[in-house]
């Protein structure tokens, strides 16, 4: 009796759902399609994981959310993160709570080396969001170099780099990065580059760049960029476009009209940018790159070796001084894991704390013993506002956060990671009204999805994955400051990923609908 009563209930089950015309249904809302266009009023409506229906729609769903005149635009892209550690904090909340549904790992360089095994350690429900990947220049040029980097590659070593970026291209990357201001790549010549970005142009990949300088000497910089892009025949981004250091300031137009000549000249060049005007990178970039090459034992013996150590010195002194600052007080300690209560800290106040001293040569000592006990990461208060508002009126300038998943609670990150596209609607759209809600939407989802070659992504039209947010753009906010980075983004309600709820009535729910995405061909 009891099986013939729950043969009937799922029965009755099987004809519910069949009557259903969608399995989600988001009624009443002002539509941002995700092309520029004027918002409209209407529903939109999801099938199989997929957008079947936008506008006027009429039907019944499995789910149903009333958006009561809240915006309902596809899934923010954010084509600038760090992400190689998603697998192990799958849920991402920090993304999906500013609207992120698919970030691009693998920038500035760094990646994991062996594409297929990690995108496959995405698939099969194991994290919340879609994750496309880069291969980074650094990390191959390190597998294919070993430890010695302040020289070109033999020609068995450059093959070997051409093999690592064809590998990674065959098994899914997008394209081929660098970090240019990082080892090894800080030591590469731009023939190297040039040799394996063409390698990624074959699969159609994009090549994106932490380039050499974004101080001062950026121009020199850029046209390294542009030259890679013409002789690799090879798409190009522009990695968090910015200008650092008193003596940079001012000139964005400068930088946006040598980018707006190659691509007058036909090559097809991009943008994206954090809206922050401070970067955070490790501490060890306040450090020569010379004297970094190797192991740590090998920093520590330059270190200890008097005329080695006055050289290293006079050099970060020299740098800083190219920037047009007088200390080190715009740097502000982010994660140093032997001594956490420096966290937080500008480089002379961990220097009076831990020397005694704020004076100069006890900064520089600062920043050489954070690097010879491990290393730790800043916070660079180096930009300038109105360089940061004149990129972000460029059309080409996509939004990418420059972040990764965080551990709620845990160091002090930058607030990027947790705030960067609620930045953009609720403080440039809203209350600067330096873009309309629709061109910001734009930013944040058909061009990167476009310039990433990211198919039915970023659009809401039938056909498109059905990665949707629903957020109130009166309430968009972004609460994470620099002295108090852990809280969520406000104002998003809900968010879908591939038609599945990720947040719902804004909490945050038990699915994992995400996976790796691979480039279209």
């Amino acid at each position: 009796m009891i099986r013939i009563i729950l043969s009937i209930l799922a029965a009755l089950g099987a004809i519910h759902a069949a009557a259903a015309d969608y399995d989600l249904l988001i009624t009443h809302a002002r539509v941002a399609d995700g092309t520029g266009a004027a918002l409209i009023n209407g529903s939109v409506a999801v099938k199989d994981g997929r957008v079947v229906a936008v506008g006027q729609v009429s039907g019944t769903a499995t789910t149903q959310v009333n958006a009561q005149g809240r915006v309902v635009a596809p899934g923010f892209i954010d084509v600038h993160t760090h992400s190689e550690s998603i697998a192990g904090q799958p849920m991402a909340e920090n993304f999906l709570r500013m609207g992120v549904t698919t970030i691009v790992t693998g920038n500035c360089g760094g990646s994991r080396t062996d594409v297929g095994t990690f995108l496959a350690e995405l698939d099969g429900g194991k994290v919340a969001l879609n994750v496309a990947t880069l291969i980074g220049h650094n990390s191959v040029r390190q597998k294919a170099m070993g430890g010695s980097f302040r020289r070109a590659p033999t020609p068995e070593e450059l093959e070997r780099m051409k093999t690592l970026v064809e590998q990674g291209m065959k098994d899914g990357a997008v394209g081929l990065s660098t970090g240019l201001i990082y080892v090894p790549g800080t030591f590469a010549k731009t023939d190297e580059i040039i040799e394996l970005a063409r390698v990624a142009a074959t699969h159609g990949g994009i090549y994106a760049s932490h380039i050499r300088a974004e101080t001062v000497t950026i121009f020199s910089a850029l046209d390294e960029l542009i030259r890679i892009a013409r002789e690799a025949r090879i798409r190009a981004e522009l990695s968090h476009i910015k200008l650092t250091g008193p003596t940079a300031w001012g000139k964005a137009a400068e930088v946006l009209a040598l980018l707006d000549k190659a691509r007058a000249e036909g090559l097809l060049v991009t943008h994206d940018q954090y809206l922050y005007t401070a970067s955070s990178t490790g501490i060890s970039q306040l450090i020569p790159d010379k004297a970094r090459e190797g192991k740590r034992a090998d920093f520590i013996a330059r270190i200890n070796d008097p005329a080695q150590k006055a050289e290293i010195v006079a050099q970060m002194k020299a740098a800083r001084e190219r920037l047009g600052r007088a200390n080190y007080s715009y740097a502000v300690i982010a994660r140093f894991k032997p001594d956490p209560s420096l966290n937080g800290r500008t480089i002379p106040e961990a220097a009076r704390l831990r020397r005694g001293s704020d004076s100069l040569d006890d900064q520089v000592e600062l920043i050489l013993d954070i690097e010879r006990q491990g290393g730790g990461s800043a916070i660079y208060h180096g930009m300038d506002e109105p360089d940061v508002q004149t990129f972000l009126r460029h059309p080409l300038t996509m939004v990418a956060s420059d972040g990764g998943p965080c551990r709620f609670g845990e160091d002090l990150p930058h607030p990027r990671n947790y705030g960067n596209n609620a930045r953009v609607l609720g403080r440039y759209v809203r209350e600067l009204k330096l873009l309309t809600l629709e061109e910001a939407v734009r930013r944040m989802t058909s061009l990167p999805a476009k310039t990433f070659r990211l198919a039915d992504r970023g659009v809401l039209k039938p056909g498109a994955w059905a990665d949707l947010v629903v957020f109130d753009p009166d309430k968009v906010t972004d609460r994470a400051t620099f002295g108090d980075p852990h809280h969520y983004a406000e104002g998003f309600s809900d968010v879908f990923v591939n038609g599945v709820a990720v947040i719902r009535d804004g909490k945050l729910m038990d699915a994992k609908p995400g996976g790796p995405l691979r480039m279209e061909k």
